[in-house]
């Protein structure tokens, strides 16, 4: 299907005020990306194959062979992919130092004595850990356990439905949930955040870390505080107090015995990393703090050089995180950007500012029902719904803060939308139809938050 239609676009005439290099790019583009959405390969594989398109057919530098293929190359050269790359190698040694799981006991052992604590201990736990680790299924990779570890204990068993109610079906969905809401706080939190900062940059909207930490922190923690209640509401546990919770979890501390050494350095490192982060690029450019910290892991043996060569989800994410963002990148360079921010912007002109602004990110939202994956939804979409935002003046910060933030908060919508769906769905504990119920009243809720707040909060810190 992705080569039908890459190929039919390819050969249709360039639309009036659009040059060809730029309408045969976008058939590659579309191309890719459906072949992402329907998994025709892995998406390091399309990604390749992409770049080599590019090249061979110069459409990123027509008429200059040797051009060509350097400007396919170039998101490799991009610092922001290389500051999400080495975020994800330094998050290794937070998880096989074990200090994830000491933090996610930590907070079980101080917040859970009820369903609800149980719920905020375990999504604290990740969002202290989300500046460092910017896949949100790898933190699920040492909160999902001590998830299921609570609910078999507690009395919810995979195998008998009947106990799924208990508090395993609550605690699924609130967790999974909460690894979404505080994954767009954090500039490095999630890929998909770090994606939309790097192709809003090239429509002229910046945001480095900090600067996306003050547009996203209180639309961010207001929906992240709002997850467990909601779904205490619409969704609640039988067993509401959970005592024997925290005694499991002073065992398990007791299990992973002292603080280790390279615990102490990862947290260390991990500390100071997120400080400079936090004082900008004034100071030092975030993609040097990460390469720094890499290599503070790196010689004091918290991360091995092994370990990095076999973190497969940091090369997979250099290889497309690279092909999409150079196609984006040239995308705009060439023209189709502007030309279809302008198609679509003039039909918005009238609109009040608020209300184009809720409709445009409203309709973004909905849209990520077709997406099994928060990159392939940013990469698709982004650019073109933050252009034809900016065509009738919408303030940019705002538009890059909310527009970068749906393709994760909405994975809540199905149980593919995100990386981490497939393995607390996987837990059995919450049928398919409530799911996709429960995650439409948490889009909803999300949407409210950020349409609501967000413009108060951007406001004050002088954005809108």
């Amino acid at each position: 299907m992705s080569v039908l239609i890459g190929v039919v676009l390819w050969f249709v005439p360039a639309p009036s005020g659009l040059d060809a290099p730029a309408w045969h790019l976008f058939a590659i583009f579309l191309a890719t990306i459906v072949a992402i959405i329907t998994k025709a390969a892995p998406m390091g594989s399309l990604s390749v194959i992409a770049m080599a398109l590019c090249a061979a057919t110069r459409v990123v530098a027509p008429g200059d062979p040797k051009e060509a293929i350097s400007n396919a190359l170039s998101g490799f050269s991009n610092g922001t992919i290389w500051l999400i790359v080495s975020a994800f190698f330094a998050a290794r040694a937070v998880i096989s130092s074990g200090l994830g799981e000491r933090l996610a006991y930590l907070f079980v052992r101080g917040f859970g004595r009820s369903t609800l604590g149980l719920a905020y201990g375990l999504g604290l736990a990740d969002l202290l850990t989300s500046p460092a680790i910017p896949s949100n299924t790898a933190r699920s990779g040492y909160i999902y356990p001590v998830f299921k570890s609570i609910a078999e204990t507690s009395g919810s068993h995979t195998e008998d439905p009947s106990t799924h109610r208990r508090i395993g079906a609550y605690l699924a969905l609130a967790c999974y949930n909460l690894n979404l809401a505080v994954s767009v706080i954090f500039f490095t939190g999630a890929a998909p955040n770090a994606m939309a900062a790097k192709l809003a940059a090239d429509l002229g909207v910046h945001a480095d870390w900090g600067g996306w930490l003050k547009a996203t922190a209180l639309p961010g923690l207001v929906g992240a505080i709002l997850v467990p209640i909601v779904l205490y509401v619409i969704y609640p546990p039988s067993l509401k107090k959970t005592p024997e919770a925290p005694a499991m979890a002073a065992a398990e501390l007791k299990r992973l015995g002292k603080v280790s050494r390279n615990e102490w350095v990862t947290l260390g490192v991990f500390a100071l990393m997120i400080t400079l982060w936090v004082m900008g690029d004034d100071v030092m450019n975030a993609t040097t703090v990460a390469l720094l910290g890499l290599g503070v892991l790196l010689v004091t043996g918290a991360l091995t050089w092994e370990q990095m060569k076999g973190e497969k989800a940091a090369w997979d994410t250099l290889t497309w995180f690279a092909a999409l963002v150079m196609m984006g990148t040239y995308l705009n360079k060439l023209g189709f950007i502007g030309w279809f921010g302008k198609q679509v912007g003039g039909h918005m002109g009238g609109m009040n500012q608020a209300v184009a602004f809720a409709a445009l990110t409203t309709v973004y939202a909905l849209s990520h029902y077709l997406f099994a994956s928060g990159t392939a939804h940013t990469a698709s979409m982004f650019a073109v719904f933050l252009g034809v935002g900016l065509s009738p003046g919408l303030p940019g910060i705002p538009l890059l803060a909310f527009l970068g933030a749906i393709p994760t908060l909405m994975g809540c919508l199905t149980h593919y939308g995100n990386g981490p769906a497939p393995l607390y769905f996987g837990a059995g504990y919450v049928e398919m139809g409530a799911w996709w119920r429960n995650g439409l009243v948490l889009g909803i809720m999300h949407l409210l938050v950020w349409l609501l707040i967000g413009p108060l909060w951007w406001n004050i810190i002088g954005v809108w």
